[in-house]
């Protein structure tokens, strides 16, 4: 029997009916990543902003007073001054503060002599990642206020360095800029995986699957009138993510659109084949979101280069991401939104993510052919 467009397209009709009736598709499919990009876009935040920084002054010289307008000169920190040590790391010790800086005695005299003048800088090492950020940018600070003060002590007879860094693609090091193209990644898997996976488990458990599949529908023009309609529905939130992450979160776009399209059409067939997968061999609702949140939400979240880096994870994990089509979602998206169009890593992570949706989905036909035998 070959394939009928007849069939197809009455059994996709069907489809379209049922998904409207469905408020809960809706839901996944636009009233959640609509929550997604707000908590990403308003609530998750990689950049640390007036952190609380105790600074400890054991010398009240006016050398030290300038360090320590220096440090209140700066938004990075909320500082607060104190002349006291137990105060201070009492506070510390509560998590009150991150850090303390201590400006010693002697200090100044020591600096205006031109001999080493240490600063102690005593961090909360409960946050590695904050703690490394206090230290950067403390020593940022003093080295600034360094440079400055050669340039009003002796800038007739010495040249100050002044470093000038260059940032490409977010000058800003906003992390932003990075979160939201990511969480596209995320949201696209959910709904990709998910949507498919519990609709079709559902048939299943009614047992509405075996109904159809007694008819004379082929079950490839079954499984593609199935996956039709939660394609389009995750083109239409994707188009309302990228809308807003551009719009209202000022994320700046520097690719193509087009691009856009191609790259999430290859990730969707892979998220909606690894969906079928699932709800073919799980056939039960509460198993199958069970399975596709350990599939397709997590791996996309901890595994994909969203938040951790994956050339700091362990090898055996980097050579599993291999295999995991939000790696090169992510890729994508972050180069589209930020780099511009790169051919090599468009070529090589959207052939990559058809290579994964071909396997998903192959394997999804060969398991529902043998369940139906």
């Amino acid at each position: 029997m070959t394939f009928s467009f007849r069939r197809f397209f009455a059994y996709l009709q069907k489809e379209g009916k049922q998904i409207t009736r469905d408020p809960s598709t809706f839901l996944i499919a636009f009233v959640l990543p609509l929550l997604m990009i707000f908590i990403f876009g308003y609530g998750v935040s990689l950049d640390a902003d007036r952190v609380p920084l105790g600074l400890l002054l054991e010398d009240t010289s006016p050398t030290a007073r300038s360090l320590e307008n220096a440090f209140f000169g700066t938004h990075y920190f909320k500082v607060k001054t104190s002349y006291d040590r137990t105060t201070l790391e009492n506070e510390l010790t509560g998590g009150s503060l991150r850090g303390i800086v201590t400006i010693p005695v002697n200090f100044s005299q020591n600096y205006l002599r031109g001999v080493p003048a240490p600063l102690q800088f005593l961090l909360d090492g409960s946050e590695p990642n904050t703690a490394e950020f206090v230290l950067n940018y403390a020593q940022g600070v003093v080295s600034n206020w360094g440079v400055q003060q050669v340039i009003e002590r002796n800038s007739s007879l010495v040249t100050p360095i002044v470093p000038e860094p260059r940032v490409w693609f977010n000058e800003g090091l906003n992390s932003r800029y990075v979160l939201l193209p990511g969480s596209i990644a995320i949201i696209m898997s959910i709904i990709g995986t998910l949507l498919t996976a519990l609709v079709v488990a559902r048939e299943w458990e009614r047992g509405t699957m075996e109904t159809m599949l007694s008819t004379p529908i082929r079950i490839p023009e079954m499984l593609l009138a199935k996956l039709v309609p939660y394609f389009l529905l995750g083109l239409g939130s994707m188009t309302v993510c990228v809308f807003l992450t551009v719009t209202l979160f000022d994320v700046p776009f520097r690719g193509s659109y087009l691009i856009m399209l191609f790259s999430t059409s290859a990730f969707l067939l892979a998220a909606l084949g690894l969906g079928l997968l699932i709800s073919t061999l799980a056939r039960n609702q509460f198993v199958a979101s069970q399975v596709s949140i350990m599939t397709g939400f997590l791996p996309a979240f901890i595994l994909s280069g969203f938040i951790f880096e994956i050339n700091t994870m362990p090898y055996a994990i980097q050579v599993i991401t291999y295999i995991l089509p939000p790696r090169y979602f992510v890729t994508l998206l972050q180069s589209n939104f930020l780099s511009g169009i790169i051919w090599e890593l468009i070529f090589l992570n959207i052939g990559m993510m058809l290579i994964i949706a071909s396997f998903f989905l192959g394997i999804a036909l060969l398991k529902t052919v043998k369940r139906l035998d």
